[in-house]
């Protein structure tokens, strides 16, 4: 009997550091390799390649979403080879490269790398590859050491180099002229005096209470809010509280900066208790994670040209009592009975409500739990003061209610009804108005057609009245653009909506039967498969479903007949 060829897959992997329009962009690359492969291993292979790709991730390590699924998936289907339009696409460093290589080669799954000509299926490509990689590495370090050569030419003129701006200040813009005549421009921080008196108030607060949630408790109850006009949360007091920006560059500074061996470019002079501190290269970014504080030793401070608020030895103190906290850091208490977390909000002040267990059981021996609204707890009550919610209860009334909805078929039929036609009408309304607009968007781009066409027979006073109009309708039709790619946005919406309403009615058949039978984290999930959002509003719950996070235009739908959860204050 002929066994029949097993067909060889192909794999196409593409990487770009950056969301810009330099250097060969992801659809080049992977065009570039699908050209490589059908030249070489036939057509039927280039069209059936898989393609996996990673943008905005860097190649200085492995951490990224599509190559961890590319390796993932070659431990369950066969791969031929992997085929990358350049070496370094892969990786920069020499250490991550050799070990893929070497997995890659136990499992007979070739590399190869167009740009360069490498192949590992023959020794000597392995040799070059190997060689190449190492140059890549040395490439990637070079960059680096420039990067941080910058930086410290940088740290010298102690300016501000661009992002969100510490609160307490704003960046001004400032100019010079060079030896020879250019206009050089650079920033500085420039205080802001209301937010500056809410930094100073923040350190008091701390240094006199010594607790990260009192002080957060006094913010929220003074009704103080961020530059954002948002909530303090603990993690932003810790910020503010221990960027060094804010400390005056004195003599207790200077001690404190050289002991921990920061990389200073100042002088003892230059320490005069007025200015504040510049520190760069003090956070570690990564795509996809949260920046982390780099340890001392790799900063690069300088004298900063906007003053300081905190002194010295304060700012050094405070750091002393954060470190202090840690070992006993605050820790929200995890219920493993509760179902609605993460799910029910509080209507006064539209804030998540959490579970706080107690020591006492009821009847059926589970400890009891209540809800809480996260902002009367941190408030102590001054900024909300909601009635809590008794847990047990609202947690088996919300599955009794579903219960009920799944049994009673003609009021559900006639609930999805209902909601159909909500989702219809809105979506008629849609694409009644993205019809009109898009007529009118094409109509903006003839008229600036005609305008850009008549400059070349335009006087110099007519062309600039031309010029004036054209910007104004490019502005109209970027205006018109967002809109309609709204609209076609909501029309999908609408049109997954529609065809979703089944889905739910089945949906919740299968809960009432799987339910009994769950665990605590199974009846969470399953929760969430029709729950999208329950508010409490002190006497009863109100369960919203057949909606999208965040979807305005599309209000849920709310079962007015069906009030949940009782006061168990």
């Amino acid at each position: 009997m002929k066994i029949k060829d097993i067909p060889k897959q192909y794999v196409i992997y593409s990487r770009k550091s950056k969301f810009t329009g330099k250097g060969e962009s992801i659809e080049n690359q992977i065009e570039l390799c699908r050209q490589y492969i059908a030249v070489h291993f036939g057509g039927d292979a280039a069209e059936t390649a898989l393609v996996y790709e990673d943008e905005g991730f860097s190649g200085g390590n492995l951490e990224r979403p599509q190559f961890k699924k590319m390796m993932k998936d070659s431990q369950k289907t066969e791969f031929t080879a992997i085929v990358v339009y350049r070496l370094d696409r892969i990786s920069r460093n020499i250490g991550d490269f050799a070990k893929l290589i070497e997995d890659l080669g136990e499992r007979h799954i070739d590399f190869i790398s167009i740009r360069e000509q490498f192949d590992t299926s023959s020794p000597m490509g392995r040799a070059m590859m190997y060689i190449a990689s190492v140059f890549s590495q040395l490439e990637r370090e070079t960059i680096a050491e420039r990067i941080r050569d910058n930086m410290h030419e940088l740290s010298k003129t102690g300016r501000w180099l661009g992002g969100t701006t510490p609160t307490g200040y704003a960046s001004e813009s400032l100019s010079s002229v060079t030896v020879d005549g250019k206009e050089k421009k650079a920033c500085k921080l420039k205080p802001i005096p209301e937010e500056i008196q809410l930094v100073k108030t923040i350190f008091e607060v701390f240094t006199e209470t010594g607790s990260l949630s009192k002080t957060d408790q006094y913010l929220l109850e003074h009704r103080c809010v961020t530059k954002r006009g948002k909530q303090f949360t603990r993690f932003a007091i810790r910020a503010i509280l221990t960027n060094p920006v804010y400390m005056i560059a004195d003599k207790a500074t200077y001690q404190y900066l050289t002991e921990n061996k920061v990389d200073l470019f100042a002088e003892p002079s230059e320490f005069d208790g007025q200015h504040g501190i510049m520190a760069y290269n003090r956070t570690l970014q990564r795509p996809g994670k949260a920046n982390q504080i780099r340890p001392m030793e790799e900063w690069i401070v300088s004298v900063g040209k906007h003053p300081g608020i905190i002194a010295g030895s304060n700012w050094v103190r405070v750091q002393a009592m954060l470190e202090v906290n840690k070992s006993k850091s605050y820790r929200r208490p995890r219920s493993n009975m509760a179902l609605l977390s993460g799910l029910l909000r509080c209507s006064e002040c539209g804030d998540y409500m959490r579970p706080k267990m107690t020591n006492r059981k009821n009847a059926n021996g589970e400890l009891i739990y209540t809800y809480m609204c996260s902002t009367k707890e941190r408030s102590h009550g001054t900024v909300c003061n909601m009635k809590n919610c008794n847990g047990n209860t609202l947690d088996a009334k919300v599955i009794e209610e579903i219960r009920k909805v799944a049994s009673d078929k003609v009021g559900f039929s006639q609930l999805l009804l209902q909601t159909k036609k909500v989702i219809n009408d809105n979506k008629a309304s849609y694409e009644a108005e993205l019809l009109l607009l898009t007529k009118k968007h094409v109509e903006t781009e003839d008229r600036i057609k005609r305008l850009v066409e008549s400059l070349s027979v335009s006087s110099e006073t007519s062309a600039k009245y031309v010029m004036e109009q054209i910007d104004e309708l490019h502005r109209q039709s970027e205006q018109e653009q967002a809109r309609i790619s709204e609209l076609e946005k909501l029309v999908r919406q609408s049109n997954a909506l529609t065809q979703d309403l089944a889905f739910y009615m089945e949906t919740i058949e299968s809960f009432v039967e799987a339910v009994d039978l769950a665990s605590i984290e199974e009846k969470r999930r399953l929760l969430r498969t029709i729950v999208k959002k329950l508010v409490w509003d002190g006497e009863n719950a109100h369960v919203y479903v057949f909606t999208v996070d965040g979807e305005v235009d599309l209000p849920p739908i709310e079962h007015p007949m069906y009030p949940l959860g009782e006061d168990s204050e």
